[in-house]
């Protein structure tokens, strides 16, 4: 007769194997698509391509996250993954030239770099070290990226620089949150696809950068 004991302890370390499995399939699968990212930033730079416009950007982006949800459980949600992540790579290219050609501009891709970099990897060793469960966030982000992202729009169409700024510290503080957020989805099962969790993560990461990129070229200018 199986002991009630040895049955929870099994069940404990199953559900453990697997939360150790997709934060591990996550991270690997988010290295080799920011690595992807930045080398098709850098062919975009190297081949001067023009910036597609915000028409097709978000076409392009919203389309792929669409695909990618759809087909999140085959093989092809990995292949859509990298397509997202390197169309993004290519759009981000005549952005870094843009700020390559001010005074300074490579310290401030540099210093946004590593930002990012020192932020994802310190709230990401917070969760997993402390386990903590920030679920309680997910209604403030949704509601907080939808108005960044009207904001955004906002002051693209009628050229408003103070709001653009604005989305951009409020958009650090909500990728920072989305951080928390998924890594904490998955290090609780939460979440048990790696393909959401990597995109999800990637998507953090890349605004957590254009963001600060813009803040600090702003700063460089003063």
């Amino acid at each position: 007769m199986n002991s009630p004991i040895l049955n929870e302890s099994s069940r404990t370390t199953h559900y453990q194997r697997e939360k150790n499995k997709v934060l591990k399939n996550t991270y690997l699968l988010l290295s080799m698509t920011l690595l992807f990212s930045g080398a098709m930033a850098a062919v975009s730079m190297a081949m001067n391509i023009p910036h597609p416009g915000l028409l097709v950007t978000l076409v392009g982006f919203f389309g792929l996250l669409f695909a990618i949800s759809k087909f999140q459980n085959s093989s092809l949600g990995i292949v859509l993954v990298f397509a997202l992540t390197g169309f993004m790579g290519i759009t981000l290219g005549p952005i870094l030239n843009a700020y390559l050609s001010l005074p300074g501009g490579s310290s401030i891709i540099m210093n946004a770099m590593g930002a990012t970099g020192a932020i994802f990897l310190g709230l990401s060793a917070y969760v997993v070290t402390t386990k903590k469960d920030f679920s309680f966030m997910s209604g403030f982000l949704a509601v907080g990226i939808l108005v960044g992202f009207l904001a955004g729009l906002g002051a693209y169409f009628f050229e408003m620089p103070g709001l653009s700024l604005a989305v951009s510290a409020m958009f650090v503080l909500l990728m920072s949150g989305l951080i928390l957020y998924e890594t904490s989805n998955i290090v609780n099962n939460g979440e048990t696809n790696y393909v959401m969790a990597t995109t999800t993560l990637f998507i953090s990461i890349f605004n957590l950068f254009t963001s600060l990129l813009h803040l600090l070229g702003f700063m460089n200018q003063e």
